[in-house]
């Protein structure tokens, strides 16, 4: 059952780094009657993603999708929203950070991410970046995961599974219970 301000609205804006449209954004979220119930700003090369929730009664939804389709015309943002559902508790999943350091070479990611898709693990979020060691200029890549183990993992025989899968790509990594 639906209560009277459960409504959601998931928007995402990709655009240049100088023209970040978070506070216009803030403010039409605002301005509809809605809150702003998760947000994600994230500067990749030289553009900026973001990723926001709004939450409110399907009225103050709707006014809010209404700017929105205004917002992008005039700014000439790439802007994309829908209506979404709430997230369902995930109880029976740990949620676990995982970081990997290695030399940089293509197919890391993929390998790492196939990895957790054969144990049926979900990818809750994830960063990844290559930069050059300040010592030797070498490429590098890292990467940070939050995972959701199922409960009835054997955590211990997964770890060891990860480690060393890891270990035969030469990967540097570590895998913990987040801790907050």
């Amino acid at each position: 059952m639906r209560t009277g301000s459960d409504n959601q609205l998931l928007i995402q804006t990709l655009t240049p780094s100088a023209r970040t449209p978070l506070r216009s954004l803030a403010k039409r979220l605002a301005d509809a009657g809605c809150n702003l119930a998760d947000a994600r700003v994230t500067s990749i090369g030289t553009d900026t993603s973001l990723t926001l929730l709004a939450t409110g009664t399907w009225d103050a939804v709707a006014k809010l999708e209404s700017a929105l389709a205004k917002l992008g015309r005039e700014e000439d943002l790439h802007l994309v929203h829908y209506r979404t559902d709430g997230r369902a508790p995930t109880t029976r999943h740990l949620p676990y950070l995982i970081e990997v350091i290695s030399a940089d070479r293509p197919g890391i990611l993929t390998k790492i991410i196939d990895f957790f898709d054969r144990h049926d693990i979900a990818i809750d979020q994830m960063s990844s970046m290559r930069y050059q060691a300040l010592q030797t200029g070498a490429p590098m890549f890292q990467a940070q995961i939050t995972v959701g183990i199922p409960a009835d993992t054997h955590i211990a025989a997964l770890r060891d599974d990860f480690l060393e899968f890891c270990d035969g790509l030469n990967l540097d990594a570590i895998m913990d219970p987040v801790k907050f």
